[in-house]
């Protein structure tokens, strides 16, 4: 092996200093060195039994004051903001994976079901109804389903069966969650289990964009 030089005063030269990679850069490096994490809209399978029964992607717990959601370009889900209201989501809220709607996200599934669940975690929900609804002049329509693994739940088949005021509940949550962002809310009738099937097969059929966590750390 090559020894160091000693220096004037007979130590070993110390060896030149190199300068440490960007954060990214090592990031990047790490990850090309292993298989990159699977990203939840386009790497998780929307299920077999798709339109009935599916597998949705929770990013809001039941309960919670805090809008979490799916950060597109790294698959993580991220803080968007806290509510301006006093309102909490009233049952688990996220999206199903390999769908797009025309407002290019995935399509939004509210589900019913016993308990809240840890952001970023996925379950299977039976779809059971339609909620149509306009935010600032735009269709932003969202499944209501229920948890397919729930045993107080799962028997449930259409949004007719349950009470009307757990209907009202999930209404007035989505008229009044942004009214203190001066943010225009209009929500009309539930429809039944067939359009939310019908919806959710249309948002099945649409090519959906690839995103990777390398292309996150390269920007």
């Amino acid at each position: 092996t090559a020894t160091k030089e000693p220096s004037a005063n007979g130590t070993p030269a110390a060896a030149p200093k190199t300068k440490a990679p960007a954060l990214n850069e090592r990031i990047l490096s790490s990850i090309t060195r292993r298989s990159v994490a699977a990203h939840p809209w386009h790497d998780l399978e929307i299920g077999p039994d798709a339109p009935t029964i599916f597998n949705c992607v929770i990013e809001i717990p039941k309960g919670s004051k805090v809008k979490y959601e799916l950060d597109k370009k790294t698959g993580l889900i991220k803080v968007d903001r806290v509510l301006y209201s006093s309102v909490v989501y009233p049952h688990n809220y996220g999206f199903i994976p390999r769908t797009l709607c025309d407002d290019s996200d995935p399509i939004d599934v509210l589900v019913i079901m016993q308990e809240p669940v840890v952001p970023g975690c996925f379950l299977r929900a039976k779809a059971i109804g339609l909620m149509p609804m306009i935010d600032q002049g735009e269709a932003d329509d969202k499944i209501i389903a229920v948890c397919a693994d729930d045993p107080e739940y799962r028997h449930f088949n259409d949004i007719k069966e349950l009470p009307p005021h757990r209907l009202a509940e999930i209404r007035r949550f989505f008229e009044d969650y942004k009214k203190n962002e001066n943010k225009e809310v209009a929500v009309n009738d539930f429809l039944p289990s067939e359009d939310a099937y019908e919806a959710i097969q249309h948002s099945m059929s649409v090519p959906i964009p690839r995103f990777s966590i390398l292309d996150s750390c390269r920007n």
